[in-house]
């Protein structure tokens, strides 16, 4: 019995030091690490201050031949500017500006004033750190919240981003979005839409905004935001207008698919802007409305009978799940296959496609994917104060998620699509492959 305590403290005076020494350990390289931040901001104001001194230099070297009657030199070096704080992504860094004097000097001569490329006027942080600001409300980091969360990765000398600032920098987003509004598409060709009428609520305002975005993919195959805009609903009128100022703006070419759910106001809209674009009806939409419409008892089997109609390789394996499900439950379950039935036109276009696109045009899912987040982040702040507030926070975030769009998979087929080869079950129809 002895042996077992002396045992037991024995291991306990082992964990002691144990832990000691993981907590020495992690002291030192805690330490290690703010030594090696000190050195890279050290580094970098030594490098930005020389870089401040040669630009200056060669300012006063392209005027060094310009003197007055007394033969000065008209440009000549006048000191520093007071020490400035420039925030950066290794933290807070203080430079001095050279500062220039331009003397009298005969009319002859001209100089134009000195303007630092390097350290422009007012500049207080660098882009890189307001372009921050989107991919934290991303990860949906409330305003208050910013200015720990950036001395978290900025370091504690991180300032110039209190919640006032953040404030003033959404503001900016404003007119960010109107100039993105006002593009010229003259040289865009798109192959696919895909749109979705996304609600958030709005605490300003008496009804939910719906925020109508769409989304679409070029000619080399790069998924790109092509419009935001605040409608009402989803009505026939607000995606109208959407449309026609794609064409106003010089979008000449009509998209060859457009994907979305059975939002009746946009599939209006695109017969009187895009007649010539196909429809293709998002499967995961579909599947949940006919489930909706069936008991949970039958839903799993009902749900892989649906599955099997759009992962079939071919249209007509496709059709034949499709007439097997109306066989099944029309007689139990009519409003579940009028569902299915009332749409039959547009959920197959996908067929006549390449096979290597089905996993992006089946399903609104490269839209609804990307507004999970941005609605995440507005149920986080509870919501916008205002409709344009709305509307820019949505932007922002969906400019911010397009950085990680990816390519089309199968994106070398989409020339053929362009040039009018027809594809046959995802396969390019034998003619058009001779």
């Amino acid at each position: 019995m002895e042996i077992n305590k002396k045992t037991i403290l024995l291991k306990g005076e082992y964990a002691l030091m144990k832990d000691s020494t993981q907590e020495t350990q992690f002291r030192k390289d805690t330490e290690t690490w703010s030594i090696l931040e000190q050195i890279a901001r050290d580094g970098a104001r030594k490098m930005l201050q020389q870089a401040l001194e040669y630009e200056i230099q060669e300012h006063l070297e392209n005027y060094q031949h310009l003197t007055d009657g007394n033969g000065r030199k008209i440009v000549v070096r006048n000191g520093y500017m007071p020490e400035r704080e420039i925030l950066t992504g290794l933290g807070s860094i203080n430079l001095k500006q050279p500062r220039v004097r331009t003397r009298r000097f005969n009319s002859e001569s001209s100089t134009e004033p000195f303007s630092s490329k390097i350290l422009p006027r007012y500049l207080r942080r660098i882009p890189s750190i307001d372009n921050l600001l989107p991919v934290l409300y991303l990860k949906g980091i409330s305003t208050n919240d910013f200015p720990s969360a950036l001395s978290s990765i900025l370091g504690e000398g991180a300032k110039g981003l209190s919640p006032a600032n953040i404030v003033r920098l959404k503001k900016n987003w404003e007119d960010e979005y109107k100039q993105w509004s006002l593009r010229n598409l003259g040289n865009k060709e798109y192959i696919y839409f895909w749109v979705d009428g996304i609600y958030f609520n709005v605490r300003l305002d008496n009804e939910r905004s719906c925020i109508l975005v769409i989304m679409g993919a070029d000619k080399h195959g790069n998924k790109e935001l092509i419009a935001v805009s605040d409608g009402y609903r989803e009505s026939k009128l607000s995606w109208k207008e959407i449309l026609l100022d794609l064409k106003r703006r010089g979008l000449k070419i009509s998209p060859k698919l457009a994907i979305g759910d059975g939002a009746l106001g946009f599939w209006a809209a695109l017969d009187e802007v895009f007649p010539e674009t196909k429809r293709q009806r998002c499967w995961v939409h579909k599947t949940a409305n006919i489930l909706d419409k069936l008991p949970k008892s039958v839903q799993p089997k009902a749900k892989s009978l649906i599955h099997e109609m759009y992962m079939s390789p071919t249209k007509e394996d496709a059709l034949k799940a499709y007439e097997h499900f109306i066989k099944v439950y029309e007689a139990k379950y009519p409003h579940a296959v009028k569902t299915l039935v009332k749409d039959k036109a547009d959920l197959f276009s996908f067929y006549g496609f390449p096979a290597k696109h089905w996993i992006h045009i089946r399903t609104t899912n490269p839209i609804e994917s990307t507004f999970a987040t941005v609605r995440l982040r507005t149920k986080k702040t509870k919501g916008s104060g205002s409709r344009i507030a709305t509307l820019t926070m949505v932007f922002k975030l969906a400019l911010e998620a397009q950085k990680t769009w990816k390519k089309l998979k199968g994106y070398k087929l989409i020339p053929l699509l362009l040039e009018g080869k027809e594809f046959i079950d995802g396969e390019l129809k034998k003619e058009d492959a001779a």
